[in-house]
């Protein structure tokens, strides 16, 4: 059976959740599945025609931003041609989708992501074009995929249509015991400290997480992200810095020593306010880290409603003068057990092969 992965930056994996998600896809479905993966041509200097078995095809277009929607609708119509089943990851294509199903009969599964139109960094046009693509992938995909039950349930409130419920897997990431060089270069690392890697943007809620540990000194704020992409982010950093306990960094691309920061903080906190299951969450989850989330019901469906949840600054602020260690621990106990059990790429990846070979 062919398969096609379309609305990827492509692979190798370098960019974000998408990309994870169909590495890890591809790692262990190629054996079972001719598999084809469409990749930005504007992001691979490099443009082999095989990765790890699956096979690669590339559109000069950019995967993000305005140029996604023609990225995707170039992909959709090259995969017609050979293609069973299209996997499309997000939406941004699918306001085309009309017209392919008008031109085949392939299967079309499409994950929608967390209701990208809802996202705060979008202007008027862009969200109602979000929602029109979605409502539109929603109606002629053979499968729409929530990511989320809070998304699974929207799905079904909205447009009252089913949807499979699969999430995002977390073991890629390990454990990693703090090395001499990284001690040395971030030296916050020798003491009790709370993480936050994650794009900075306003429905992540950074600067009410960075505001309330600020105005604190108890445990010092790690946060790792775009500081320099938007006048947001480029605001904060200059605003705070000059408190010595707030860390403000730039992204780390080096896995190994993002997990050396991220595995060995007391407290992971989860400021997004938007989309479905998050990667980054999971991830910690993974690693067992204990979690204090925003309460809104994607974090609470993908936490399975155990770690703390804070609203707004007041409730973090009592969260942090109030939980002990042993409490801590706990939590991150149990976000090991729930992500053991839910979040693991072998079973993702068999969710996504049975839809794959499912009748329509």
């Amino acid at each position: 059976m062919k398969i096609a992965i379309i609305g990827t930056v492509g692979l190798p994996a370098k960019y974000g959740g998408w990309e994870t998600l169909t590495d890890h896809l591809t790692a262990h479905l190629s054996g079972r599945f001719d598999i084809t993966v469409y990749c930005s041509g504007k992001k691979y200097a490099e443009q082999p025609a095989t990765y790890k078995g699956v096979k690669l095809k590339y559109v000069n277009l950019d995967a993000n931003g305005v140029q996604s929607i023609p990225y995707d609708i170039v992909s959709m119509l090259s995969a017609l041609r050979y293609a069973d089943v299209l996997l499309i990851l997000g939406v941004s294509g699918c306001i085309f989708l009309p017209v392919i199903k008008l031109l085949s009969r392939k299967k079309v599964i499409v994950n929608i992501d967390g209701m990208e139109w809802r996202r705060a960094k979008w202007g008027r046009f862009a969200k109602w074009f979000l929602k029109l693509s979605e409502a539109t992938a929603v109606r002629f995909a053979d499968v729409t995929v929530a990511d989320n039950e809070a998304i699974k349930q929207y799905i079904s409130t909205q447009y009252g249509r089913p949807s499979a419920l699969i999430a995002y897997g977390g073991d890629h990431v390990t454990q990693q015991p703090v090395g001499a060089d990284a001690a040395l270069r971030f030296p916050f690392l020798q003491h009790a400290y709370a993480f936050k890697v994650c794009r900075i943007e306003p429905e992540n809620n950074v600067h009410l997480i960075i505001d309330v540990f600020a105005s604190q000194s108890r445990i010092p704020l790690v946060i790792v992200g775009n500081w320099d992409n938007s006048a947001y982010g480029q605001q904060l950093k200059q605003q705070y810095a000059h408190v010595p306990h707030i860390h403000l960094l730039d992204p780390i691309y080096d896995q190994t020593l993002l997990n050396e920061l991220r595995s060995n903080c007391r407290i992971y906190v989860h400021g997004h306010s938007a989309g479905g299951t998050n990667p980054s969450l999971v991830e910690a989850m993974y690693l067992g880290l204990p979690i204090i989330a925003y309460g809104v019901s994607y974090n609470r469906e993908t936490t399975h409603d155990q770690a703390r949840y804070f609203d707004d600054h007041a409730s973090l602020q009592a969260i942090l003068e109030s939980v002990q260690p042993d409490e801590l621990e706990a939590i991150g106990r149990r976000m090991k057990q729930v992500a053991e059990e839910n979040y693991t790429w072998a079973t993702i990846s068999e969710k996504y092969a049975a839809l794959f070979t499912a009748p329509r």
